[in-house]
């Protein structure tokens, strides 16, 4: 038996507005609300939910007229910081000491 994709979008709508209403209303840490959302009201996976939100963010999707501007979670921008600033990214470059390590802690 096939899904409806009307009750998918229906239930990702639902399991935005409780995201919106967990992290920006009550101020609940991203962690958690995943948790909470995964395991106690829509029991489906924290990778599914973390999925949903990023993609109803990308979308647009509001909540009352309210958009969620700028998560603070790192993982659902949409725009690479070299996109960004214009500049190019570069990769880290590794530490390298000069001074030789003579096996203790303090120099």
């Amino acid at each position: 038996m096939a899904r409806s994709e009307e009750l998918v979008k229906s239930r990702d709508q639902r399991l935005f507005e409780r995201y919106y209403y967990w992290t920006e209303i009550l101020r609940l840490r991203f962690d958690d609300a995943i948790a909470k959302l995964a395991t106690e009201e829509f029991f489906i996976s924290e990778g599914r939910v973390e999925q949903i939100i990023r993609r109803k963010i990308q979308e647009g999707a509001e909540v009352d007229g309210k958009r969620i501007k700028q998560p603070l979670f790192t993982g659902f921008r949409s725009v690479s910081r070299s996109q960004k600033t214009g500049r190019e990214a570069k990769p880290a470059q590794r530490y390298e000491s000069s001074i030789a390590y003579s096996g203790s802690l303090f120099p």
